[in-house]
């Protein structure tokens, strides 16, 4: 199953990436932070995951945990537990489009998730763990829905894709303890016994796209 999905995806990839012709990008606050560097926004259940999965990926030059996508104005944790705000645990990831493309990060965040389960990740259940995408442009879009329906058209994944793909509609960081929470807190219970096991995955799936280390 695992072979099968890896394959999947880097099909689509490839396909995708010399299909598709570039566009201009819609160059604004939430899309750029300037000129040489790009925003993504993924929500894949706790952000204590996503952030340390994408902090690994050469290219990416920074990751922030915060809340999207609902209707309460700068959230606290506490009401987002509470799943009354409508916002999502996201994640915000400024890359640099010259080492790594939206398309391998889209690989990246489909492979480090399982985008079929609605509000919920594992044991994290509710809303603010859904799968989203917010797309911040037409590109982004296009290719988050295109790689969702050929995922879902090649049967990568045992049930139907429930990922939420959605327009940029609001972010605001979490707290400061949330902040690059798996490497300073690797022996904590959930980093060590359901993050830890995770990344282990990630380095083995992706070692030609992780970060040099000394």
């Amino acid at each position: 199953m695992q072979k099968l999905l890896c394959s999947t995806i880097l099909a689509i990839v490839s396909l995708v990436s010399c299909a598709q012709q570039p566009t201009k990008k819609n160059i604004n606050e939430s899309t750029k932070s300037d000129m040489k560097t790009e925003i993504a926004y993924f929500g894949e259940g706790c952000f204590w995951c996503t952030e340390a999965f994408f902090q690994r990926i050469e290219g990416v030059i920074s990751v922030q945990s915060g809340y999207g996508g609902g209707h309460v104005v700068n959230p606290t944790y506490e009401q987002i537990c509470d799943k009354t705000t409508g916002h999502a645990e996201i994640t915000k990831i400024e890359y640099d489009p010259t080492k790594v493309s939206f398309d391998e990060l889209l690989e990246v965040f489909w492979k480090t998730h399982d985008p079929t389960t609605l509000n919920k990740q594992g044991n994290d259940v509710g809303p603010q763990y859904r799968s989203v995408i917010f797309y911040l442009n037409e590109e982004q879009k296009q290719k988050a829905e295109h790689y969702k329906a050929e995922l879902d058209k090649s049967k990568a994944f045992e049930k139907p894709i429930v990922t939420a793909i959605e327009p940029f509609k609001n972010y605001y960081p979490a707290e400061a303890y949330h902040q690059n929470y798996y490497n300073d807190n690797p022996t904590q219970g959930y980093c060590y016994f359901v993050i830890r096991p995770k990344i282990e995955k990630l380095e083995k799936v992706f070692k030609n796209k992780l970060k040099k280390t000394n």
